[in-house]
């Protein structure tokens, strides 16, 4: 079965997570469950108003495991896809949309998940020039 088809959780880490303005405008009542989770293998990088995740080994974001309501899922990953600059097939210039490996907080095995990361593009830019985020988490408290 394909990933899409899987209708995987979306973990996200800036401004979709709750009590973020885009979780509001994109999340709010379209999902079944919302708990804190974590991304090995990625780092934050600040971005003009948002973060970007970068694929990093040894790295580590925070941010929160989405299920989507089944009714609203192909709606919601279209809605986020665009918001992402994605296109269909989840590329695009500022961010990818990829399944990862997810830790969530409420057990101790791994999910799969959509992730967006950013393209590789913006990430090697971060890589050079970016500000990373310290401790993994955005926003900082």
């Amino acid at each position: 079965m394909a990933a899409e088809q899987e209708r995987l959780p979306v973990f996200v880490y800036g401004t979709l997570r709750p009590g973020q303005a885009n979780h509001g405008r994109y999340l709010r009542g379209r999902t079944v469950a919302e708990e804190p989770a974590r991304l090995r293998g990625a780092v934050l990088y600040e971005g003009p108003g948002y973060p970007y995740a970068v694929a990093d080994p040894g790295g580590e974001v925070r941010g929160e495991l989405i299920v989507v309501s089944p009714g609203e899922y192909a709606a919601v990953l279209a809605s986020l896809d665009e918001l992402e600059g994605c296109g269909p097939d989840g590329a695009g210039e500022m961010y990818v949309r990829a399944v990862r490996p997810v830790l969530p907080g409420s057990s101790g095995g791994e999910v799969r998940a959509w992730v967006y990361l950013a393209a590789e593009r913006t990430a090697r830019r971060l890589r050079a020039v970016g500000t990373r985020v310290a401790g993994g988490s955005w926003p900082q408290p």
